[in-house]
């Protein structure tokens, strides 16, 4: 019965090996196509698309790199992603700790009113929005990003935290009590730092979400002096359309901030779901 069970086992295994193989060369061929292009000339895009260049042609990099303009939008793609990021992740903490610690009457509810907001497609809020943030006074204000990012961010987070938070016994927060600390000094000086796994998967997740948002800033900003590296880089395809191999180059260096920044947080993102979906 054992020898009918290792075969089967080995092509179960063999088939998820397969499978993963093949989703990994789904994501890394896009990649491996954007960063060797870059280093081409159009004429080798259309020769030898997947090769290695042949001469390498380094200055469609350079190029981009030595430009104002891509370095302004790293910027305020920076500013705009960390300010969301911190907003949400400070404000959905706080809510969390009250869903998960204080018991109350309507808490489920309310709770559930913000799980609601998952469901809720942003493309549908943009043009209510729109006029919101004009009445506001928001328009071509980089706060007219970074509040609608951080309040639309709010559901998952809260979620996530909630979850997490949970998990922490209550035997702590009893001790904690007993040694004199208050209700937020337990949050602040305790849960924040044993949950460290958890905030950093909902940080890299609201920067990566922000970091990738097109819409809202082609919506707020009608002045180019505050785009993102998203709308920069449909500007930029629309400006070199006939240049594909510069085009890969400004993608490729729009997306390495967020990626390296993924790479770095990845333990603590795996770390944090796993802690999350355990609660």
């Amino acid at each position: 019965m054992t020898g009918t069970a290792n075969p089967a086992l080995r092509t179960r295994r063999l088939l998820l090996h397969l499978v993963c193989i093949a989703v990994g060369a789904l994501i890394v061929v896009p990649v491996w196509f954007g960063v060797l292009g870059g280093f081409k000339d159009n004429g080798q895009l259309s020769t030898n698309p997947l090769g290695w260049p042949d001469p390498w042609v380094p200055g469609n990099y350079t190029g981009i790199l030595g430009s104002e303009v891509f370095w302004r939008q790293l910027g305020n793609s920076v500013l705009i992603a960390v300010s969301s990021t911190l907003i949400m992740v400070a404000a959905a903490a706080m809510a969390a700790f009250v869903f998960a610690r204080f018991a109350f009457r309507g808490r489920e509810l309310l709770f559930t009113l913000f799980a609601i907001g998952l469901m809720f497609p942003f493309a549908v809020a943009i043009l209510p929005l729109f006029v919101l943030l004009r009445g506001m006074g928001l328009l071509d204000n980089p706060l007219g990003v970074i509040l609608p990012q951080a309040a639309f961010g709010l559901p998952i987070t809260i979620v996530i935290l909630r979850q997490f938070f949970r998990t922490i016994p209550g035997e702590v927060e009893e001790a904690a009590t007993l040694d004199g600390c208050s209700p937020f000094g337990f949050f602040l000086r305790i849960l924040l730092p044993m949950a460290r796994p958890a905030l950093a998967t909902v940080s890299v997740l609201a920067l990566v979400s922000s970091w990738n948002n097109f819409m809202l800033p082609l919506v707020v900003f009608t002045d180019q002096s505050w785009w993102t590296l998203p709308v920069g880089v449909q500007a930029f395809q629309g400006q070199y359309a006939d240049d594909t191999a510069r085009v890969l180059a400004f993608v490729v260096l729009s997306m390495l901030p967020a990626l390296g920044f993924y790479a770095v947080a990845e333990r603590q993102l795996v770390g944090g779901l796993a802690g999350s979906v355990k609660g």
